[in-house]
């Protein structure tokens, strides 16, 4: 149709092959639907028109005549095709083209209309134009009109309503919360930047059971992933077999010794596709795979040179993994074959040189001997343009079956007791060109299932239409009412460059199901754990704001500790015991799972809660109220810690429950020894001590501890604050003068003569923790 011929809306024919050309998918139902408005100017904001049936559906026209919008100006008409969800099921969809059009009642040629395509799901049951038109243009006589849209403050308000079949479900799918095992039973492969041609290959090779069957014989029980190819390739298969979400090939291309930007470098698939072969075939040597690439996948050809009059030919047999048939020139797949196995003539002054005969008119060319069971056809589109100086894609047309009788192209000297006949298998589609492109796999997993397109991580079904058609190459092959369309049609650059074909008596070997005793037992039994235990960090992932970690210093990992404070709690914590607790929790309850962890009764132990002091420290603080039944442990942290997003304790052990507490005077103090022959420096403990006891009177309490001779001299030394230490130069102060308090760490040594020093210093040790100190970096000392 003329798209400047006069239509009316009335002329339902006429009026859709004008504004709704057919986009090339089968009907399921048409309808046309009028709605008069009458008392336009004076309606209300929002007009809903009767129900009406269409596709097995009820619809109706939502139209706002001042507008669908909250803001001024009231100057838009919009207009909306609304479908009525109320009893329909949550996967409810229907893919429909239509068109909305507002006339003149009197004159159907005058007329608005704005036409789209939809698929109306449970989510977005209405589609239509916010913005339809101008309201002012309805009331006056446009140019080419005799009169305006609104007559007599009435319009006809149309829905032209074409709903399609949608036989793979997913027509116009925006494809969010789209699960491909679900409708697919098969998942996707990750893309790690420009592994597309990778992923297509890999889904091939899955879905061709046999050789899935081969890669799981190969032994591979102590190797690791990342450092074997083999393994890591079991490993994405089995994935790919009970994974609900698309798999990653990260292990797969760190097995072949690629970097991470190598992921990101573009490769041809058929030159990936024959190195991975050459590797997998040299695993499977001298396994019980041996030989399963070249029974899959290699045939053999004759290339021959025979004399017309003498008897004389010279022939060599040659193996093949794949064929690479022209493109250019050729309308179809067998011409291609044709093409290839065509004969050349050496005749006239281009005879052939025989030994015996001389020149001799000859005939040159190739016949098959022998098809693989699973044929792989590269079609050569791409070749070496002049004019440009580079290598560009041919994306003319070239149409192949979906079964091929190949017995012509075969030496008289085949073996022909089964049909040479074979079945489209897959199709790896290349979109783009040489600069820059994209791969896409089209398989069907078995005889009995339908086409499916694996595109990276999402798997969907497909029309034959889209297997064969689409992927021709060459211009599309229009709808009759768009063919007149002035733009011109452009060649596609989306076409097949990969055929996977299977001979047909070898289908069922070749696809034979794969079973559990297929199935590596270990491959099971890592891949299984590794499942569970990312299931569980899922699941503590998910359930994470409802615990909370609390992590508990123990003398004995203070003993372990080398560095300020009791522990370290930043860059490199220290390994510490460590609770998933309950945010709700009771600190009784909490207290009990710590005593049993620890094998002591709960009367033996108080934790003491650690907080960051101002002078950046880290020390125990304040003991956790006993006897608090509605006390939490996130009270506890809230309250009592400043909100860390840990809780930090200390287990304090009481060795005799019997005895009293210290008294409310004394001072909790954590010991260190630094040892000048190990040049170490370690917890050994803690001390309670008045606070108006003197300073020198914890030296005789270190003396008793560490069972050296009463008297020992000693040297004490503060920790103040990170890269801080200071010499304890006043003994007979209390430690109340020194401000000591709970938590607080004391650094001891023997003091050295000076002799010892110098010894110490000549050997480029450390005689004091001063000193010791500096090894950590600390950024400010002073003694």
């Amino acid at each position: 149709m003329d798209i400047n011929e006069v239509v009316s809306v009335r002329d339902h024919a006429a009026f859709a092959a004008k504004h709704m050309p057919e986009l090339g998918h089968d009907v399921k139902d048409f309808k046309v639907f009028t709605w008069r408005l009458t008392n336009w100017k004076t309606s209300e904001k929002k007009l809903t028109s009767d129900e009406f049936d269409c596709g097995g559906h009820k619809w109706r026209i939502l139209f706002f005549p001042f507008g669908n919008s909250n803001t001024p100006p009231k100057d838009t008409v919009s207009v909306y095709l609304d479908a009525e969800t109320k009893t329909l099921p949550e996967d409810w969809h229907a893919c429909v083209q239509f068109a909305l059009v507002i006339s003149n009642i009197h004159d159907p040629t005058i007329y608005t209309v704005s036409h789209a395509q939809h698929r109306f799901i449970a989510e977005e049951p209405d589609w239509g134009f916010t913005r339809f038109s101008e309201l002012r243009k309805f009331f006056h006589t446009q140019e080419g009109h005799s009169r305006p849209t609104i007559e007599e403050n009435s319009a006809d308000i149309t829905a032209y309503i074409r709903v399609l079949e949608d036989p793979t479900g997913v027509l116009w799918h925006s494809f969010v919360n789209y699960d491909s095992k679900k409708e697919t039973g098969f998942v996707g492969l990750k893309n790690q930047g420009a592994t597309a041609y990778m992923n297509c290959l890999l889904q091939l090779y899955f879905c061709t059971h046999h050789l899935r069957r081969a890669v799981y014989q190969i032994p591979t029980e102590e190797d690791v992933p990342t450092e074997s190819m083999a393994l890591a390739l079991q490993r994405v298969f089995y994935n790919l077999q009970i994974s609900e979400q698309p798999v990653g090939t990260t292990e797969l291309t760190k097995s072949f010794g690629w970097k991470s930007l190598d992921s990101f470098q573009e490769h041809d698939v058929v030159e990936f596709k024959r190195v991975l072969q050459g590797k997998l075939e040299s695993k499977m040597k001298g396994t019980k795979a041996e030989r399963a690439i070249p029974k899959l996948f290699v045939g053999k050809m004759k290339s021959y040179i025979k004399c017309v009059n003498v008897d004389y030919e010279y022939s060599r047999i040659e193996e093949f993994e794949d064929i690479q048939l022209n493109v250019k020139g050729m309308k179809n797949l067998y011409e291609s074959f044709k093409d290839y196995v065509a004969v050349n003539m050496f005749d006239g002054e281009n005879k052939f040189l025989t030994q015996g005969f001389g020149l001799q008119d000859a005939k040159n060319g190739i016949i098959f001997q022998a098809f693989p069971p699973v044929l792989h056809l590269v079609l050569k589109r791409w070749e070496y343009n002049i004019q440009r100086g580079a290598m560009v894609k041919l994306n003319d047309r070239h149409e192949y079956p979906f079964e091929i009788d190949l017995g012509e192209f075969l030496d008289s000297t085949a073996d022909g007791s089964q049909p040479w006949v074979y079945k489209l298998h897959g199709v790896i589609v290349h979109s783009g060109d040489l600069s820059g492109g994209q791969y896409s796999a089209l398989i069907k997993p078995d005889r009995h299932t339908r086409w499916l397109k694996f595109d990276d991580d999402r798997v969907t079904p497909v029309t034959d239409k889209e297997v064969l058609e689409e992927n021709y190459g060459g211009p599309p092959v229009l709808p009759p009412a768009v063919r007149h369309n002035p733009v011109r049609s452009l060649n596609r650059f989306t076409n097949a460059y990969v055929l996977v074909y299977i001979r047909e008596c070898a289908m069922d070997e070749v696809l034979a199901p794969i079973t559990d005793e297929d199935i590596p037992a270990h491959l099971k039994r890592r891949v299984d754990e590794e499942r569970l235990q990312m299931k569980g960090k899922k699941q503590e992932r998910e359930e994470q704001h409802l615990f909370l970690i609390a992590k508990v210093i123990t003398d004995e990992t203070f003993a372990r500790h080398q560095g300020f404070d009791l522990a370290t709690f930043g860059e490199t914590p220290s390994d510490l015991p460590s609770f998933r607790v309950s945010r709700e929790e009771t600190y009784s309850t909490f207290k009990s799972r710590v005593a049993q962890h620890f094998s002591y009764p709960e009367n033996q132990i108080r934790l003491w809660v650690v907080v960051n002091r101002q002078n950046k420290t880290v020390r125990p603080d304040t003991p956790v109220p006993e006897n608090e039944p509605t006390l939490t442990v996130e009270i506890i942290r809230d309250l009592m810690t400043g909100n860390q997003k840990d809780l930090r304790l200390y287990l304090d052990i009481i060795p005799d429950p019997s005895k009293p507490d210290p008294p409310p005077q004394s001072a909790m103090i954590f010991l260190k020894h630094f040892d000048t022959s190990k040049q170490t420096l370690l917890g050994v403990g803690k001390v309670y001590m008045l606070r108006t006891s003197k300073i020198i009177e914890l030296a005789h309490v270190i003396n008793e501890r560490m069972r050296w001779t009463p008297g020992t001299p000693l040297k004490l030394y503060e920790e103040i604050k990170p890269g801080m230490i200071e010499l304890m130069m006043k003994p007979n102060l209390s430690f109340a003068q020194c401000e000591i308090q709970d938590g607080d760490v004391i650094c001891f040594q023997v003091d050295l003569s000076v002799k010892e020093t110098r010894d110490l210093k000549n050997q480029g040790l450390h005689s004091d923790p001063i000193q010791f100190y500096s090894k950590f970096n600390r950024s400010h000392v002073r003694e």
